[in-house]
């Protein structure tokens, strides 16, 4: 597998004043070295693998939790079939203790079924367990709810996700690859539905490149930056940023923090993306011309440029968004949409 140059890190930071808002100013992916070392669960692991599986059997508030499951033969990669219609894995519900007992059955098995639990809330999974496992961005001023994924020898297809992210390792290693935003052409985004795992993922098998059917990948692969995270590291992977995430030891526990930087009261993109595609892609090529020209000077063009010339009373949404003003244009979407 190819994985370009290495990421940068940061080595000896003190955990409990770390420079979010530097990172996220700078907008590049960074590993933090030994940010999370201290974490309860990542000083159970380094004991002894079932040591940590017991530190989180301790926690386990007994509630249903749905996770992946794919037999021997996806070979640790939950993706498609053949034809990209159907997923190749199948989606289970159980309670955390039991799953982990699954997951320990497979430590011995040379080609293992996959166990994947993602993006699990720790907050309701797992009460009290982020007394002694918390990267402290509450004090940092950041609202971030702490998930965790838990699974074998597991491998994310290459994705963007929207908000900012701090990840964790804290029990098993993790390689992580990282594209910027730019590369989407060159990284063969899949369908929109279904997905792996609720978001677009590259087509391309990272193990064995087609550069056949893919050959722009090649492109990708010259902005590539990547990383393995030992337990107790963390990365910062800005928002938008393609990355591409293997576990590699029997069991792996990673703990994820997302958070926008935007108001809360600003709606996610991906719905107008899909309103967009619905409403603009179709066009005949001048028109699409035409709305681009009028996106740029309305949305991606320096945001006050639309209703500079206009006083200030009559700007509307022409003018910066509060909470009153969101509530509105959502209201007037909502009824034009179900007319």
């Amino acid at each position: 597998m190819l994985h370009g140059v290495a990421m940068r890190s940061l080595d000896g930071l003190d955990p409990a004043a770390l420079p979010m808002e530097a990172l996220v100013a700078a907008g590049e992916p960074v590993v933090l070295r030994g940010i999370a070392r201290d974490w309860a669960l990542v000083q159970a692991g380094r004991r002894s693998t079932a040591d940590a599986l017991d530190y989180l059997r301790g926690f386990d508030a007994g509630v249903p939790v749905q996770y992946s499951f794919g037999a021997p033969e996806i070979n640790g990669r939950p993706f498609y079939n053949a034809d990209f219609t159907q997923l190749n894995f199948e989606v289970r519900r159980g309670v955390l203790g039991a799953v982990l007992d699954e997951i320990a059955g497979t430590f011995d098995v040379p080609r293992p079924p996959t166990y994947y639990v993602a993006s699990l809330l720790i907050e309701r999974a797992l009460p009290g367990f982020a007394q002694d496992n918390d990267a402290g961005l509450a004090a940092l001023g950041i609202n971030a709810s702490a998930s965790i994924w838990i699974g074998n020898r597991v491998t994310a297809s290459c994705h963007f996700d929207t908000p900012d992210n701090l990840a964790c390792c804290a029990v098993g290693r993790r390689r992580f690859t990282l594209f910027p935003p730019d590369q989407i052409d060159n990284l063969y985004p899949g369908p929109l539905e279904p997905t792996p795992g609720g978001q677009v993922v590259s087509v391309v098998d990272f193990d064995q490149p087609d550069f056949d059917r893919h050959p722009r990948f090649r492109e990708a692969l010259a902005s590539a930056q990547s990383a393995v995270l030992e337990p107790g590291d963390g990365i910062f992977i800005p928002s938008m940023w393609w990355h591409h995430v293997r576990s590699l030891e029997p069991f792996n526990v990673l703990v994820n923090y997302w958070w926008r930087s935007s108001p809360a009261f600003l709606s996610s993109p991906l719905p107008a993306l899909q309103h967009a595609m619905w409403a603009l892609r179709d066009l005949p090529e001048r028109e699409k011309q035409a709305w681009a020209k009028i996106f740029e000077y309305y949305v991606f063009g320096p945001g006050e440029r639309a209703g500079q010339h206009l006083p200030e009373a009559a700007r509307g949404e022409l003018a910066p968004f509060d909470e009153s003003q969101a509530r509105r244009v959502r209201a007037q979407l909502l009824g034009r949409l179900n007319r």
